[in-house]
């Protein structure tokens, strides 16, 4: 009989961890919805200035910045839309306090668009950088080849020195017709009440299995001082 309180112990600490572990995930869900509030409260929003520097937390701002492009080949970044498979053209906007990489939209596959010339004005939202690549995709800048929107990387590789910390995603617009922007999508995956309700449920369970060894310890017990 003592053999099953070193289980009932072992249970009940593992119950509440699992439910520690629920009370994360509520905790997680409030943070993911205010987050979901601020974006979508940044995407009604009216543009703003393109601000010199950035940080995750400037995720999809709306902003404006005119400038003129920075005469180089445009950086074809592979991605998938709802246009089928493609690629991104990402073009350097000279403004007058920084050059910043701004994604011009997308085109299908095996399409090429000529260079970005002149002044422009661009209206979109701001960008982290993606650095690295993509999953099991490596940038590979050497040979021009691009999984993802690396701001650094794309900067050195097209040596315009120093460049804003991130990106735009220009929008929508009539002409030219390609490259198609207004393509982003902004969608949060959000499953943490499922996730706590299924540890909350796990604790639950845990918890019954230890009452139930304790249970059968006490009647154990009781059995034998009645027997002795």
């Amino acid at each position: 009989m003592r053999a099953r309180w070193p289980l009932v112990a072992l249970a009940v600490t593992a119950a509440v961890l699992l439910a520690g572990l629920g009370v994360w995930q509520v905790e997680r869900r409030a943070w993911k919805l205010a987050l979901i509030a601020r974006v979508e409260a940044r995407l009604a929003a009216p543009p703003v200035a393109a601000p010199g520097t950035a940080s995750a937390d400037d995720a999809y701002t709306r902003v404006r910045v005119t400038g003129r492009w920075v005469p180089c080949p445009p950086v074809y970044v592979q991605a998938v839309t709802d246009l089928g498979p493609g690629f991104w053209i990402v073009a350097p906007l000279a403004t007058g306090r920084a050059t910043i990489l701004v994604n011009r939209g997308f085109v299908p596959g095996g399409m090429r668009v000529p260079a970005a010339t002149g002044p422009a004005a661009v209206t979109g939202l701001l960008r982290v950088s993606e650095p690295g690549g993509a999953f099991l995709r490596r940038n590979d800048p050497a040979a021009d080849r691009w999984f993802s929107r690396d701001v650094a990387a794309i900067a050195a590789a097209r040596r315009l020195g120093a460049v804003a910390p991130y990106f735009i995603d220009a929008d929508a617009r009539t002409s030219p017709a390609w490259p198609r922007g207004g393509l982003t999508v902004v969608r949060f995956r959000n499953s943490h009440l499922v996730y706590a309700l299924t540890w909350f449920a796990l604790s639950a369970m845990t918890a019954w299995f230890a009452w139930r060894l304790a249970r059968m310890g006490r009647l154990a017990r009781m059995e034998r001082v009645t027997r002795g």
